[in-house]
């Protein structure tokens, strides 16, 4: 096959036309039920080319750098694969980092077609220096549809054949420990990652999937799996409404979901409180940050003909790794909440890691890279198929991230951890966040873990407040009835005796809520309370 995802959704069409593609919520009906529009494979084919034709005519072409404004639903992925279909680039950047940091991206990329909602086009003309060189502003609401109408007599648009290593999309990391970058994806890259994920978690064709990350649902026509767009709001997916997501998978069936973990905390705890269980789910995807043990056991309860599985990556890299529930249950669990690190499943296959000791600046080449032994604590670097080859326009960080290899490049994960016999990846965290104490480094993972076991700790954050000196930042479980007193810091600092790995710290503080990326809602900002509790020490 060509390396064009686009086509894809054109073999689907083929294959299972009168199959549902897509489902977005519309509405209620009078017994609460969610009400749909739906499009089946051959209706998404159809109104993919009529919006390639329409968007063609406005003069978008072959490598045309497109800003995408829309919101999550049927209009984002027949837009997204008009491009594809195109040969355009789709630029999406995540709508919750802020209008600064947003607007810092959008100059970055340099985009000359903005496609968005009425108020993207308006913040296009009202914020004109960030938006210089856009010359195309195509809004999408009320009366698209209607325009599209006009070019479905033109059939089917010719898919583009592009070049494996051909610039697809640009999209933005979520800028959780530095500032966010744009990621270079070629269509043989994405391609790689559809063939990954059907082949590791034996995705069929006809199941339905409810992603809640909105780019997952791009992935879902090229699997052949309806997606049922959730409702919740993807600039802030840890206020979702639980009861929302749970009505959406029982009315669909739905078989596969991807969610971060504080977003199954909200589902898990909803369903036992209300004794439901969700018998349509087969898997579970669960990533953005280390899942508890706690949380899966929660889960399999409410799956009970499903499995949990949580993919490890980055946006430059995905998937690297998986391991599924069973597994961190049997055997690797109680290793995690002894400090050990979050146990994040064998490589995939076409997929190499290696553990290296970490190096403060570039490596220009793999031969300088000294490996760690077996157990041995190192920085993380990956090799494969769906590994992004460089960023946007940042050659700097391409520098720093990438490895030459006679084999192939290999990419920086920016992240701590260490290979078992096994061969299993085990994470420990974030190389910028841990704590290089005159003792040795701390490791967020490891050492979080230990205090995430109290009853009353929602969770927690390893932090620097100055010269290596560690200290953990707690936040209580809602409605604990605990408090920041004496006692509680006493059984803090009991545990923290309780294991070597933690026996150096001391200092305890207390903030809720912790801030969190904007992309999962999960990850920890620990740099920023780093900043605040340091400030407050002095």
């Amino acid at each position: 096959m060509p390396h064009n995802v686009a086509h894809y959704l054109a073999e689907q069409a083929r294959e299972q036309p009168q199959v549902a593609a897509v489902r977005a919520p519309i509405g209620r009906m009078s017994d609460g039920s969610i009400r749909y529009a739906e499009r089946s494979f051959g209706q998404l084919e159809a109104e993919a080319s009529a919006t390639a034709h329409y968007f063609a005519g406005q003069g978008i072409t072959r490598s045309t750098r497109v800003l995408l404004m829309v919101k999550p639903g049927l209009d984002l992925i027949r837009i997204v694969f008009a491009l594809f279909k195109i040969g355009a680039v789709p630029i999406v950047i995540d709508p919750g980092m802020g209008l600064s940091r947003f607007l810092r991206c959008v100059r970055h990329s340099r985009p000359t077609a903005v496609i968005g909602i009425p108020v993207a086009i308006w913040i296009a003309r009202l914020f004109r220096p960030s938006f210089r060189g856009v010359s195309i502003k195509l809004p999408v609401g009320r009366g698209f549809a209607g325009r599209l109408a006009v070019y479905e007599s033109q059939g089917l648009f010719p898919v583009v054949e592009s070049a494996e290593d051909e610039l697809a999309a640009i999209l933005f990391t979520s800028g959780s420990t530095g500032p966010a970058k744009g990621v270079c994806y070629a269509h043989g890259m994405f391609m790689a990652q559809v063939e990954a994920i059907r082949a590791q978690y034996q995705i069929e064709p006809g199941e339905v999937d409810l992603p809640m990350l909105p780019v997952f649902a791009l992935f879902n026509p090229a699997l052949g799996m309806c997606t049922v767009v959730p409702e919740m709001n993807p600039s802030r997916p840890a206020t979702v409404d639980p009861a929302k997501i749970v009505r959406a998978i029982q009315q669909n069936e739905v078989t596969n979901s991807f969610g971060s973990p504080a977003l199954w905390t909200k589902i898990a705890r909803y369903c036992e409180a209300h004794a439901i269980t969700l018998p349509s789910i087969r898997r579970i995807l669960m990533a953005g940050a280390p899942v508890p043990p706690a949380l899966m056991v929660q889960m399999q309860k409410i799956i009970p003909n499903g499995e949990i599985h949580t993919p490890y990556g980055a946006t430059e890299a995905l998937p690297v790794s998986s391991i599924a529930a069973a597994e961190v249950l049997e055997e690797t669990a109680s290793r995690t909440q002894n400090g050990e690190g979050t146990c994040v499943g064998k490589p995939l296959p076409d997929v190499s890691v290696r553990v290296i000791e970490p190096v403060h600046g570039a490596i220009a080449e793999i031969g300088q890279v000294v490996d760690c032994l077996e157990a041995q604590i190192g920085e993380i670097i990956v090799r494969g198929p769906s590994v992004t080859r460089g960023y946007d326009q940042l050659p700097e960080a391409d520098t720093s991230s990438k490895i030459a290899g006679s084999d192939g490049h290999w990419h920086r994960m920016g992240d701590m951890g260490w290979l078992d016999a096994q061969g299993r990846l085990w994470f420990c965290g974030r190389k910028a966040e841990r704590v290089m104490t005159a003792d040795g480094p701390l490791y967020t993972d490891c050492c979080e873990a230990i205090f995430n076991q109290h009853p009353q700790v929602f969770r927690s954050a390893l932090i620097d407040v100055g010269d290596g000196t560690p200290a953990i930042v707690i936040e209580l479980e809602k409605d604990s009835g605990a408090s920041a007193g004496a006692d509680f810091i006493a059984e803090l600092k009991q545990l923290a005796q309780s294991n070597p790995a933690t026996a150096s710290i001391k200092d305890f503080f207390f903030e809720s809520p912790f801030p969190v990326d904007v992309r999962h809602n999960v990850k920890i900002h620990r740099l920023s309370l780093a900043k605040k509790f340091r400030q407050t020490q002095n």
